[in-house]
Order: structure tokens, then C-alpha cells, then sequence
């Protein structure tokens, strides 16, 4: 059995694992090729080869012309981000309008938006070629909160994302828990404590956005629970915001303090709760599908669960853009119409034994509306999982945290990852003493990365780009973070 296990790890390491690549793979190919798109990205290397393969075929039988794509692969999509705005600035400064790359293939709507705002991305014909697509709703404007494409038509969604939690159900029942967790809060339980698999959010804007859901869903209760018909509403808006993001990071914390690691690689986490180096953790849709099927007891049983928490995570895009200056500019076109053809979306939950099924499966969900019918469903690795029916009843409010986005990350990596020593002596120290009221309001005081200072001062200090200013700041927050903690240990030994 362990053997088995090894050996499907390995496997399915070999697949799913982005190296860093920046010089072109399959050189035979590409020495037989009459053209050469050129893709940045983020995407795995089974997310690469299905595309690449398709793509290929497609327009072998359109054209006759035998394509290669060339992948750049620098890491995750804060990687994909530093590389583009390096090689466009050093574009910039000769005069240049191109940086020899095509197409950015892969990420949210937060790095894309970014690159638009450097001017680093130009529009695709495809808003004008395939007009239907967008006026018919079959490519939605907007979803759960979410734009699924950019109104200058600057990128556009190709599939969909979400983020939940992934359990190992004989760990946590070892644990004690009655139920595996299926809330954000249940990640917060003290029986989990050094247990729970995170990663990041400063590696991936992914990441970033499942916890910028955590603080959404109570700042969200908290606007719910004022009353419309009082004088000085927006007085309680503004207290209910506040406190709501307060909660958030609270939990946050909390969550943090269970950790077991906070990984670079999101892959890593499903794959250590499979294996039951981790009870659960924090995962995308697809790599908690897949590894839930993958990983079966020796009865057939489940061992994963997969869940997407309800009312607590929206339905976002995985997107593509065209880059300025790309030297391949009608492929690709060709690529992104591609991308969003029924051929292309099919390519994304159709499995395996499907006629035309791809190579693996990917256990991701199609953005067009079309895809959801009885007949395309009956092929799909995923037919239950339908996004457009079964939301979970939340939708994502841009103008709360938005604006935040990038303090967030800074925050939890100062208050989680470069404190994580203090932090979890600290939470263990709560955890033994039955957390005492002074100890606990000393470990939850976050007034510092207060709802104010994150949209206003710390905010304010990352859009300067000033890597100096930068530093300092999250020097100075981790050591306010770590003086709470060592406080708020002693307090909780002396039992205070």
C-alpha cells in the first residue's frame, strides 16, 4: 500500500509541479515548426501539455501551419508579475515596445488588472470577432461579484476558480473532530493545532484572494446586521467594516497558528493531507478534486474530502491577455479564440474516456454558460459542480477590500509567517492555560493593521514601490507582532 502510494505521489508530482522553465522545452518540435507562440505563465505542466497538444492540432487542421508553443514558467503568478514588469521596464528604457512574449496565459483578476494598469496589456479582436459571446451572456460579465472579463477588453476569463478546504477524514477523526471542517472558522479549531497545511498569500494572488474571502464573509455579516431605518448608519457602516476586518484577521490568525507550514506551492497541500502529514488546509477547487479522487482507502473509500466552503468563497476566473508588442500577434489571437471555443473549454473538465477527451483530466470548470447542459455534462469529471446554479451565497464585494488587496498579503505574511515562532509558542501557550482574557486580547490585538491602516497609511506604502519604505514597514509590523506574542505567552503562563 505504501508502496502504491509512492509511486501515484511521484506520478502525479511529476505532473502537476511548475519548474522553472524560461528556455523552450521539446526542441524537435520546435525546429519542425513553420510558427512560435510564445506563452507566460503560471500553469502547470498538465495544464501546458493539454493546451499545447490541442492547440496544435487545431490549427494543423485550420491551416495546415505546424506550431510550437514556447512556455515561460518563471513560478507562481507574483513571479509571472516580477518577471513581466522587469523585462517591459527594461523594454521601456530602450525604446521598445515588445519583451518577445505573447501571451499572459493564467492567474486572477488582480494581476491581470495590474498589468493593464502598467499598460503592459493591449486589447483582443476577440471582443469584436465574437461579440455574441459576451452580449449573450454565454461569457458572463460578472458572477458572484466577480468581472469575468475587463470592460476595455484588456483580458478575459477562460475558466473558473475558487478556493475551500481539503481534509484527510481519518486524521481529523483521530483528532476528535465530529465533522471535518467545511467553514473557514472550523480551520480554527485548537485540535488542529500544528495541523493545518497553508500557503503564501504573498507567492499568489490566489492564495491572497481566499483570504481576503475569510475577513469578506464577516465583514459582509457584520454590514448585515445594521439596521437600515437608524439615523447614524453610516456611522455603524463604517464600526461594522472595521470590526468585521478586525474578526477577519483575527481568524486569520488563529488559523495561522494551526499551521503546519506555510508552502510556496499550493500543491504541496492537498498532496501532505492525502499522505496525512496535515489533517487539512486551505486548497484550489482543482487540485482538491483531484487529489480527492486520487486518493481512495483500500475499500474504495474516500480519504480526502473536498469542500468549498458555503457563503464564504466566490467564483473568480483563471485569465488570458494579449501583451503589448507580442511578435506573434495573430496566433496569438488564434490561441485566446481558441481558449474560448467549445473545442477549448471542453479541455478543462472533460474526462479522459470522453470522445476528443484529453490527455489527463483537469478538474477545472469551463467559464461558458454553454457548458453546463445535460450534454456536455455527461461528459465532465465534475458534472455536480455547477457554478452558475450552486454559488454558495456569496458574492464578493470589490470596494470593501480591493483596495487592500496587496496590504493583506504584506499583513498576514508579518503577522503569520515571519512570526511564526512567537506566534504558535504563543498560541500553544492560549491553548494550555484555556485562554485567559488578558493573554487572548494581547495575542488578537491587531490594531495596528487596523481596517483604516490597511486601506489608508499601508496601502499608501506599498503603491510608492518604494522597496526601502517597503521593508521597513514590515519590519517594523513583525516586530509588533512578535512582542504581542511573547506578551501574550507570559501572560497566559502566569495565567492572566
Amino acid at each position: 500500500m505504501v508502496t502504491r502510494i509512492a509511486i501515484i505521489a511521484v506520478a502525479l508530482l511529476a505532473v502537476l509541479a511548475t519548474p522553472i522553465l524560461l528556455r523552450p522545452t521539446e526542441p524537435g518540435l520546435e525546429q519542425n515548426a513553420d510558427a512560435r507562440l510564445v506563452i507566460i505563465t503560471p500553469h502547470n505542466q498538465t495544464i501546458r501539455r493539454v493546451f499545447s497538444e490541442a492547440f496544435a492540432r487545431h490549427i494543423y487542421e485550420t491551416t495546415g501551419q505546424r506550431i510550437y508553443i514556447d512556455w515561460r514558467v518563471p513560478g507562481g503568478t507574483s513571479e509571472v508579475r516580477t518577471m513581466l514588469n522587469s523585462e517591459f521596464s527594461a523594454a521601456d528604457e530602450r525604446g521598445r515596445e515588445s519583451v518577445g512574449i505573447d501571451l499572459f496565459f493564467g492567474g486572477g483578476s488582480f494581476d491581470f488588472d495590474q498589468q493593464a494598469g502598467r499598460g503592459q496589456l493591449v486589447p483582443s479582436r476577440i471582443f469584436q470577432d465574437q461579440q455574441e459571446l459576451f452580449a449573450s451572456g454565454i461569457v458572463p460579465a460578472s458572477h458572484t461579484g466577480e468581472l469575468y472579463y475587463h470592460p476595455e477588453g484588456l483580458w478575459t476569463g477562460v475558466c473558473l476558480s475558487s478556493f475551500g478546504i481539503v481534509s484527510n477524514l481519518a486524521e481529523c477523526a483521530a483528532l476528535g473532530l465530529e465533522n471535518p471542517p467545511s467553514r473557514w472558522v472550523d480551520l480554527a479549531d485548537p485540535r488542529l493545532v500544528g495541523r493545518i497545511a497553508l500557503a503564501d498569500p504573498t507567492k499568489s494572488g490566489s492564495v491572497n484572494k481566499a483570504f481576503e474571502m475569510i475577513i469578506q464573509e464577516i465583514m459582509q455579516r457584520e454590514l448585515a446586521a445594521v439596521p437600515d431605518d437608524i439615523e447614524d448608519r453610516e456611522r455603524r457602516r463604517q464600526a461594522a467594516l472595521s470590526d468585521g476586518w478586525r474578526q477577519g484577521l483575527q481568524l486569520i490568525q488563529r488559523i495561522g497558528a494551526n499551521a503546519r507550514y506555510f508552502t510556496d506551492s499550493s500543491v504541496q497541500i492537498p498532496l501532505d493531507v492525502a499522505q496525512g502529514n496535515a489533517a487539512a488546509g486551505m486548497a484550489i477547487d482543482f487540485y482538491g478534486r483531484t487529489y480527492e479522487e486520487l486518493y481512495r482507502n483500500a475499500d474504495g473509500s474516500p480519504r480526502l474530502l473536498y469542500v468549498t466552503p458555503e457563503g464564504g468563497s466566490s467564483i473568480s476566473t483563471d485569465n488570458i491577455a494579449l501583451l503589448r508588442g507580442a511578435p506573434n500577434h495573430e496566433l496569438a489571437e488564434a490561441f485566446i479564440a481558441f481558449c474560448l471555443s467549445l473545442d477549448g473549454q471542453r479541455l478543462w473538465n472533460t474526462r479522459r474516456d470522453a470522445p476528443h477527451g484529453p490527455p489527463h483530466a483537469l478538474r477545472r470548470l469551463p467559464l461558458r454558460t454553454d457548458m453546463y447542459t445535460p450534454d456536455e455534462l455527461q461528459w465532465f469529471s465534475d458534472p455536480d459542480a455547477l457554478p452558475y446554479e450552486r454559488a454558495g451565497g456569496f458574492t464578493y464585494r470589490a470596494e470593501l477590500t480591493a483596495p487592500a488587496f496587496g496590504a493583506l498579503a504584506l499583513i498576514i505574511r508579518s503577522m503569520c509567517l515571519d512570526s511564526q515562532d512567537e506566534l504558535k509558542e504563543a498560541w500553544r501557550a492560549l491553548i494550555e492555560a484555556d485562554f485567559p482574557p488578558q493573554a487572548t486580547r494581547v495575542f488578537e490585538d491587531v490594531a495596528n493593521v487596523s481596517y483604516d491602516n490597511a486601506m489608508g497609511s499601508i496601502r499608501d506604502t506599498l503603491r510608492q514601490r518604494d522597496r526601502i519604505a517597503t521593508s521597513e514597514l514590515q519590519r517594523r509590523l513583525v516586530s509588533e507582532f512578535r512582542r504581542n506574542y511573547r506578551q501574550a505567552a507570559t501572560l497566559a503562563r502566569q495565567g492572566l
